[in-house]
């Protein structure tokens, strides 16, 4: 599979995991998945009968955690960032890959009305517990396009889905914990 059609893939089964978990969650249907072209969020849906548009992101931490565990072949420069990268507190580590993302797509213009962030994690040493501990010390810029800003725990979205933005949905999710 090349990069662009991987890349599809990845965004698509990002969406119908996290489409699922929602329905689950919220008893509201989202339906029908389609990719857009760039100047649009890279998938759509119904969000209960209604057009919504998804920006997918993966949450790995790093390049090189990425090739990792995309099962890349790994230069020898590759293997000592890794082997770098586990001298740094997980913690901190997940909290500036999420500001990264976060910031990088709130400076993305969309055409649509309605944007909702979707960052799947694809990182085994993150949950969504390990997020939900430290998601008060993110960093939402201002400004940015997105309606809401979501988080799927896992790549299969075992550990369930949260809310990190508007922060009232983040408030709720944290006192029910």
């Amino acid at each position: 599979m090349n990069g662009a059609a991987e890349k599809i893939a990845l965004e698509h089964e990002a969406a119908r995991i996290f489409m699922r978990l929602y329905e689950q969650r919220f008893a509201v249907k989202m339906r029908h998945i389609w990719h857009n072209e760039p100047a649009r969020p890279d998938v759509s849906c119904y969000y209960d009968d209604q057009k919504l548009d998804l920006e997918i992101a993966h949450l790995y931490g790093s390049e090189a955690e990425a090739m990792h565990i995309l099962g890349r072949a790994l230069s020898q420069q590759t293997h000592q960032e890794l082997m770098a990268l586990l001298r740094v507190p997980a913690a901190q580590r997940l909290l500036a890959a999420l500001n990264r993302i976060i910031a990088n797509k709130a400076e993305k213009h969309y055409d649509s009305e309605r944007v909702w962030l979707v960052i799947r994690n694809a990182n085994p040493l993150w949950r969504r517990a390990d997020m939900l501990a430290h998601c008060h010390k993110l960093q939402l810029p201002h400004q940015h396009p997105f309606q809401q800003i979501w988080v799927v725990g896992d790549l299969l979205g075992q550990s369930g889905i949260l809310p990190l933005y508007p922060r009232a949905l983040l408030s709720a999710e944290v006192a029910k914990c």
